[in-house]
């Protein structure tokens, strides 16, 4: 399979490109390379990424890092339980004019930039957190009876802590839904951690620059779009997403058991978008199941709900899917 002929020299520049911002967001984020290719397919793929982790772990420096190497106007607010949906969207405000005439007049909050960074997004209150579902999924809000407009390209990458620790609040179903992946960090290994003292407790800290810009990734974000996936890598995904609902009679014994609710079609459209984005990132032409095995987990594992008697149990959504994947493939040899 080929790209088609006029995108194939953006193919191959993308590729160089993509290469440079690696190692540009490495001076500052070092080691984790999957959790780097992850949100950078997010991003390509025109979606929105949850980082998930302990404090401390670097998932506000990632996305900071991120805005600036990406060329992107990017915000970042700090999720409270004293935030209002104002704060994130704006308001009008009456100004009075010269003439002693009043009239209203709109303030843009931070959602109006093209990469938003919700800090500690779980530690908000359930109605604000819902004041990004429209930003999210519509890339417009509505303030005042007006719609409007926000610029492209627009992502928005959160961070949370664990559900666990005092002062949070959970994502509801619908706006965890909105999330084309959930990126877990997880503790560095040894040697990336003595990396990180190394570049992190000097007298200066790494400097970056854009390597970027808007129109470099609206057009990469065509680009995987554009991409063909074979027919039967599509029959995969359906079979294996329609596996993860409850009342589906492709499931099986183990997934009814352990669902509480199950994945949706946008399960099975997020994951042909980062597979292809992530074939995309490693210089490939079309995406296999390679591709769809490193997406399957971050794709799927915030779009499943357990029943309260598989988690006393201690399954994990991430541990049910990638067993299951497992299971899948052995089938298919």
């Amino acid at each position: 399979m080929s790209t088609p002929v006029s995108d194939t020299k953006i193919f191959e520049t993308s590729q160089g490109l993509l290469e440079r911002t690696r190692q540009e967001i490495g001076k500052r984020f070092v080691g984790q390379d999957q959790v780097l290719d992850l949100t950078l397919a997010t991003m390509l793929a025109g979606g929105h990424g949850l980082i998930v982790g302990v404090p401390g772990l670097g998932k506000s420096r990632l996305v900071e890092t991120l805005g600036v190497v990406a060329g992107l106007t990017s915000h970042r607010v700090q999720f409270t339980p004293d935030l209002m949906p104002s704060d994130i969207l704006g308001s009008e405000i009456l100004d009075t004019q010269e003439d002693g005439s009043r009239r209203f007049r709109f303030i843009q909050g931070p959602v109006f930039c093209q990469l938003l960074m919700a800090d500690e997004i779980n530690r908000a209150s359930p109605r604000t957190q819902a004041a990004l579902l429209q930003a999210m999924q519509e890339r417009q809000v509505s303030v005042a009876g007006q719609t409007r407009d926000l610029p492209t390209p627009f992502s928005v990458f959160a961070t949370q802590n664990p559900i666990e620790q005092e002062g949070t609040y959970p994502l509801p179903e619908a706006q965890l839904d909105r999330f084309l992946t959930q990126i877990s960090i997880t503790y560095p290994d040894r040697a990336t951690e003595a990396e990180i003292l190394r570049t992190t407790t000097g007298t200066v800290d790494q400097e970056i620059a854009p390597v970027l810009s808007a129109d470099h990734i609206k057009e990469m974000q065509h680009l995987v779009r554009a991409l063909p996936i074979g027919d039967g890598l599509v029959a995969d995904i359906l079979d294996f997403v329609r596996r993860f609902r409850p009342d589906s009679a492709e499931s099986n014994d183990r997934i009814k058991s352990a669902l509480d609710w199950g994945a949706g079609p946008r399960a099975a459209q997020a994951l042909v978008l980062v597979s292809k984005a992530l074939a995309l990132l490693e210089g490939d032409y079309a995406p296999t199941r390679a591709h769809v095995e490193r997406a399957i987990v971050p794709v799927m594992s915030h779009r499943i709900g357990l029943r309260f008697s598989a988690k006393m149990e201690g399954l994990l959504p991430s541990d049910l899917i990638a067993n299951e994947w497992s299971k899948f493939m052995s089938e298919r040899t």
